[in-house]
């Protein structure tokens, strides 16, 4: 296997940035470190009168999204000195969780949803949610930071009542990190580049937009550097933005794409050496 050597691999991602950078450096790469996502956590009133809400028995249904907004949920009933209530008020009402980390997050605290994805997507979810009738129902939607226009459109279709829920939300990264990546893309000074989140994919394809260059962003995507996605939500969004060449690995962690980066390019090489 070639593995990294000799490969520059921008690493979008700001959470766990040591580690990524040294699974790259002991595949033989090099990492270069574009941080292109912020996140600031909310704990407004807002989101303390929906934690009330669910604690009181207000919804049918929670529909979590995310591990890290779950947990700042349960986080901001512990502030209210509400933890266990909350946790049995969630073991009262239907759970329904897109990802692995969310349903692991959930299985920390003895709770188990009736309804999760198949494949780690919002649309996948939806596949789920169709077995139930939610008409009328009241549904408390826990969002990332991001909007989810499927799953918003298809609770809408089911005539169901929901309240969107933002634990948490992304702030844009700064200007000179994505001129900085948007050039390193455009002049071939990184081979790929590792998305983590769909708020990094937007942020970096709106900016590239924004200066007239997404049509040479998408050209560089498809000649030379690599688009590394971490999962499939994150890879639907690099679809969306019209990226056609991207690594996606079947285990959806840090590691298990840097390796399946590395097997792709060794197959590459193979290719190119018959």
């Amino acid at each position: 296997m070639t593995k990294l050597e000799g490969k520059r691999i921008a690493l979008l991602g700001a959470r766990k940035a040591e580690e990524q950078s040294t699974i790259v450096q002991n595949l033989g790469g090099t990492p270069i470190l574009r941080p292109s996502q912020g996140t600031i956590f909310l704990n407004d009133e807002n989101v303390k009168t929906e934690v009330l809400n669910i604690l009181e028995g207000y919804f049918d249904w929670i529909i979590l999204t995310t591990g890290v907004g779950t947990e700042t949920l349960i986080k901001i009933a512990d502030e209210l000195g509400k933890k266990d209530d909350f946790l049995v008020a969630l073991k009262n009402t239907n759970i329904a969780a897109r990802g692995y980390k969310t349903v692991n997050t959930l299985k920390k605290y003895s709770l188990t949803p009736i309804a999760r994805d198949d494949d780690g997507s919002t649309v996948g979810l939806i596949r789920d949610l169709k077995r139930f009738d939610l008409k009328d129902l009241h549904i408390a939607l826990q969002l990332h930071g991001d909007p989810a226009p499927n799953l918003v459109n298809w609770l809408e279709q089911q005539q169901a009542e929901f309240h969107e829920i933002l634990p948490y939300q992304h702030i844009p990264p700064e200007t000179t990190i994505l001129e900085k990546l948007l050039a390193e893309i455009l002049e071939q000074k990184v081979d790929a580049v590792s998305f983590t989140s769909t708020p990094q994919v937007r942020y970096l394809f709106a900016y590239a937009e924004e200066k007239g260059k997404k049509a040479k962003l998408l050209q560089a995507f498809e000649t030379n550097a690599v688009a590394l996605s971490i999962g499939k939500v994150t890879g639907q969004a690099l679809k969306e933005q019209g990226v056609q060449r991207i690594v996606i690995p079947e285990n959806e962690r840090m590691g298990s794409a840097l390796v399946k980066l590395a097997q792709y390019y060794d197959q590459l090489e193979n290719v190119l050496s018959e």
